[in-house]
Parts: structure tokens; C-alpha cells; sequence
């Protein structure tokens, strides 16, 4: 909640400078900027978050972008002192801590990382602070469903709090796919998307390698064919300096034609596994090029379904400051959920493909799909424990 403070004038920045100005009182709180953002994500959409410096009482120029996710935890000594936003929010915890212990932590924060002076901070804290408290905060317990005495330390809560997540999770049936299934049905398909043009040779590898009948090696032989013109297709789009990232293990099938069309292109992987439990993709692997923020990066999978395990890889990317316009989405087949999914949450990431189903099954297989790429290419009948990202064994 710190980071929506409003933007102070010249008259504020003053008291504020003097340790004048109460930034414990509700109206100090941008509440519209922040229950838009809270809403955002809410709905798995990406949002800028202002970053606030508390040595100057001011916004900085840069802002941090955030994104959706199933659970999103919020805090804030006032997150209760706003109606609109108390609407969005699902569980309400109050966490109950001695006052002396309150100002002890408020003096080794302000003196230690904010450059205050003990003078100002005492000043602050009887003026504004506990005012503010016994006004505004202590009366908010009222509306929490939770109470939490002695904060972090209080581990048997803490279980209690968690267990009450995973609990309302099942109960509502949110899990990343059951939510994207949901989500775009018929509209129009995204303007970054590129597909490869529908020529009659795309058209008969296509018939080959969706027959279950094909043999594998013939299966291998045109899906690498396929991924070269993808590849190729591709590469239009981008400047020289670029990485390659495979989704772990159906995606590092295409790395073998990305090398042969750039002989000396840097190259990533990332291992992303089907939770069993819960059926939602975890990252358990990452292995990136130094400095890799510098470069166009093209994101390789063999097929992306509801598009949940992509988006897991995306966000690992921008965790890593690649900037989102620089991400290229590259997979042999794609449904039309999938597409928007990734559209959706990430507009500004080009998505290309050589085919676009329109359905999924009850199970987020693609319909008619291509069966299962990572076991048809590698020979690998049974069942697997790995994740084919969105492809049709999650």
C-alpha cells in the first residue's frame, strides 16, 4: 500500500520535510490508482505499480510492473479504511502487534532506511502515527475475518491462513486452466499474432504429422521441416541480436533449427512441470544466458493449449528485464485459447505459430490437435512425468 502515495506539491513537500505532514491519514493514499490496479490483477491482467521514495516523499520516474496470479496477497496499515477497496478483498487479516514494539520497528526503519533523525521521527510518531492508529486502523479489526497476534511469529495462524487459501481455491475450482478455459470465447483473434502462411505444403506436413498412424521417423522428419519455415518465418520479425528459450522437454525439439538458421545464437531453458494435485504448471528448472535483458528473445514450446505454462514462461523472462515487446512466442500449434490467453495477459508479446485450433477438450487437450508431441518425437509411449507445457499430457 506504500507505494500509492499521492504525489505531494510544493506546500506538502515542505511539511513533509519538516516531518509536518500526516502520512498516516487515509487522504495521504491514492485509493482510485489503487483499487484500479487491484482490480487489474485480479482479473490476471499486468499492471504498473508506482515506486515510491520515502527519503524524498516523492514518485519515481521508473514504475514496477506486477502480474496477475491466483492468490494475491495485499498490505497496508489503512487496507481496511476504504470501501471499494475492502469489496475486492477476499480474506481480511488484521495483524495485532504490541505498540512498543510498533515503535521500535518505526525507529530503526525511518532512522536506519530513510535517513531520519530520532527528533523527527518521535515527532511524527505522537503527532500523526498514533493518532492515526487509535482513529482510522484499530477500529478496522472490526472487519477482519482474521486477528492475528504477534505477527510472523505466530506460525499455528499462519497454517490456519494457508490452509484457508488452498481450501477456497478448491472449493471455487480457480485453477490457472479451469480460469483460462473461461476466458475469450469468440473473439477475434489478436493482432500480434503471425501465422504461418497456409501454403499446400504446410497444409500436407500438417496431415502427416496429426495422423496418429505416422511413423515416428517420418513424424520427426516434418515437424523439423515445420520448424524451420517457423523458424524462418520468425526471424522476419527480428533484429540479429536474439536468445533462444526452450519450455523444457517438447519445446528443445525446436533448438535444432533455430541453431541452423543462427549458427552462434545463445540459447536458455526453462523446465516447467504439471503440479499433479492441483493440475497447475511450477517452474522447477531455469537455466538463462548472462545478460540476456539485452536481447530479442524467441520463447519456443511445440504446442500451447490454454496457454498457462507460456505465460509461466514469460513472466520468468520479464522477471529477468526482458522488455515484453522483445519476446517472440514461437510454437508448431496453438489454440485459439491459448492465443488469447497469452494476448491478453501480455500484449505487447508477438505469438507465432504455423496453425490455430479453435477447441480444447474437458482435459485442455487441442482439438483435433497433434497427440502428444513430446512423446511422438522422442519414442516415449508411456505416460510421462514430464510437463509438455500445454501440449496434450499436462
Amino acid at each position: 500500500m506504500d507505494s500509492f502515495y499521492k504525489v505531494l506539491d510544493e506546500g506538502q513537500q515542505a511539511l513533509a520535510a519538516r516531518s509536518d505532514y500526516n502520512f498516516d491519514h487515509p487522504d495521504a493514499f491514492d485509493f482510485e490508482l489503487l483499487v484500479s490496479v487491484l482490480r487489474k490483477l485480479k482479473k490476471g491482467k499486468s499492471v504498473k505499480v508506482p515506486v515510491y521514495d520515502f527519503t524524498t516523499h516523492s514518485r519515481r520516474r521508473e514504475w514496477k510492473t506486477v502480474y496477475g496470479a491466483n492468490v494475491i496477497v495485499f498490505e497496508g496499515i489503512l487496507a481496511f479504511a476504504n470501501k471499494e477497496l475492502l469489496k475486492l478483498l477476499d480474506m481480511k487479516v488484521f495483524v495485532d502487534t504490541d505498540s512498543d514494539i510498533r515503535l521500535v520497528r518505526r525507529l530503526q526503519r525511518d532512522i536506519m532506511e530513510r535517513g531520519r533523525d530520532i527528533v523527527g521521527v518521535i515527532k511524527q510518531y505522537n503527532k500523526f502515527v498514533k493518532p492515526a492508529f487509535e482513529q482510522y486502523i484499530e477500529p478496522t479489526v472490526q472487519v477482519a475475518d482474521i486477528v492475528v497476534p504477534r505477527g510472523g511469529e505466530n506460525f499455528v495462524a499462519l497454517d490456519l491462513i494457508v490452509q484457508h487459501v488452498h481450501s477456497q481455491l478448491e472449493k471455487r475450482e480457480i485453477t490457472v486452466r479451469a480460469a483460462l478455459a473461461s476466458a475469450h470465447q469468440g473473439q477475434p483473434l489478436p493482432k500480434t499474432l503471425s501465422v504461418l502462411e497456409n501454403t499446400p505444403q504446410v497444409r500436407g506436413m500438417h496431415t502427416i504429422i496429426r495422423n496418429k498412424d505416422t511413423t515416428r521417423d517420418e513424424f520427426i522428419f516434418y515437424s523439423k521441416r515445420l520448424m524451420r519455415l517457423l523458424i524462418e518465418h520468425a526471424l522476419s520479425f527480428l533484429p540479429l541480436k536474439i536468445t533462444g528459450v526452450s519450455i523444457l522437454r517438447a519445446g528443445e525439439t525446436m533448438e535444432q533449427a533455430l541453431t541452423a538458421v543462427c549458427k552462434d545464437i545463445r540459447l536458455g531453458k526453462i523446465l516447467i512441470q504439471t503440479n499433479h494435485d492441483t493440475g497447475e504448471p511450477e517452474l522447477h528448472y531455469l537455466r538463462l544466458p548472462k545478460e540476456i535483458s539485452e536481447d530479442y528473445v524467441i520463447l519456443m514450446d511445440s504446442t500451447v493449449s490454454t496457454g498457462a505454462a507460456a505465460m509461466m514462461a514469460v513472466r520468468v523472462l520479464l522477471d529477468h528485464d526482458v522488455q515484453e515487446d522483445r519476446i517472440f512466442l514461437l510454437s508448431l500449434l496453438m489454440a485459439e485459447m491459448g492465443v488469447h490467453s497469452v494476448a491478453y495477459a501480455f500484449p505487447r508479446v508477438r505469438i507465432i505459430t504455423t496453425a490455430v485450433d479453435k477447441r480444447i477438450n474437458e482435459e485442455f487437450h487441442i482439438i483435433p490437435g497433434i497427440g502428444n508431441f513430446g512423446d511422438r518425437y522422442f519414442g516415449t509411449d508411456a505416460p510421462s512425468a514430464w510437463c509438455e507445457s500445454d501440449s496434450m499430457d499436462c
